[in-house]
């Protein structure tokens, strides 16, 4: 079978013992991509993975019945492999009781703003003459992070942007960069004395692309929630995110921000929680939602040509395992 949806054959066993239980679908050694008439390839492909599911079901419900039958005697649950907790260990991994972390973390760029001398002030910035979605886009990231103003720049280079930046006392740019109308990139410089961080940005849906979302945000600081960041670089990325919030979250508005790191993706979620009852909350997302991919860290502020590299996403050289993770 050329094109078309799924060659997905059914395997013999599954077969076998359809016809042991008296329902006979495929012979035993029968594929489904071996049928010509595409409409009924994937007919017949869409009936089998049926079959599967419902198999699957069955001996799930048969599985929760024999636990329910043993009771406290039954066996511990199986861990699912999954990459994440397969992952290659990592000589990086930052342990809390570290001396050295902690000595660095007093005196790295982000030291004033976890020493309260700083208070936010983001400025966030587009690509030369942004279009309509990147435009709603930086409007709503802006409801998100308090203290941030958008300014849409018209052929003005950034490093001139940098020093006017640190002249009116902010803290952080965000740059949101777009490629045929669609936000593609997001570069964060921490202000006055870098880093710069570059990220791929994908996945990115606006308030009214949310199903089911809450009402409008409100002006209380957000909670921010960092999962994952467990290297070197993962922490130096996840203070960079913290420094853009301000300390003291109005827990009265109830708004989350959140950084989930898995397997080097950066998920951006920001919702608001709800007490059904004591025990029951339920929460609604607010949006927008991105997915940012780290491509380099640079020290000092933005410089494309004679910056300083941290770090740099070289795919060939560092993917060379599915289970080896950065952050």
């Amino acid at each position: 079978g050329g094109d078309g949806a799924g060659g997905g054959a059914a395997p013999a066993a599954g077969a076998a013992a359809e016809a042991a239980a008296g329902r006979v679908l495929f012979p035993p050694t029968f594929s489904v991509s071996e049928i010509k008439n595409k409409q009924r390839r994937h007919f017949m492909f869409q009936r089998w993975k049926q079959q599967q599911r419902k198999e699957k079901l069955a001996s799930r419900k048969k599985r929760r019945k024999e636990r329910e039958a043993l009771g406290d005697q039954a066996p511990p649950k199986p861990v699912p492999k999954t990459i994440e907790n397969q992952r290659i260990y990592d000589e990086t991994t930052v342990d809390p009781n570290d001396e050295e972390v902690a000595f660095d973390e007093s005196t790295d760029e982000f030291a004033p703003y976890f020493n309260r001398q700083t208070i936010p002030k983001i400025l966030i910035t587009t690509s030369d003459r942004p279009r309509g979605r990147t435009v709603r886009f930086c409007e709503q990231l802006s409801t998100v992070i308090p203290n941030s103003h958008v300014y849409y720049r018209r052929g003005l280079a950034l490093k001139r942007i940098i020093p006017q930046c640190i002249a009116r006392d902010f803290t952080d740019l965000i740059v949101i960069n777009e490629d045929r109308k669609i936000p593609n990139g997001l570069v964060l410089s921490h202000l006055p004395d870098g880093p710069t961080a570059h990220f791929r940005m994908s996945s990115v849906r606006l308030r009214k692309e949310i199903k089911r979302k809450g009402k409008e945000p409100t002006e209380h600081v957000p909670e921010v929630i960092l999962n994952n960041f467990t290297t070197r670089l993962g922490h130096s990325i996840g203070r960079m995110f913290a420094s853009l919030f301000p300390h003291d979250p109005q827990f009265i508005g109830r708004q989350v921000a959140t950084f989930h790191n898995q397997r080097d993706y950066i998920f951006f979620r920001f919702h608001r929680y709800i007490f059904k009852s004591e025990k029951k909350v339920g929460i609604q997302e607010l949006g927008p939602r991105f997915t940012l991919k780290l491509r380099s860290l640079q020290k000092g502020t933005f410089d494309s040509k004679f910056g300083e590299y941290e770090w740099i996403h070289k795919r060939r050289e560092m993917d060379t395992s599915r289970r080896k993770f950065h952050l």
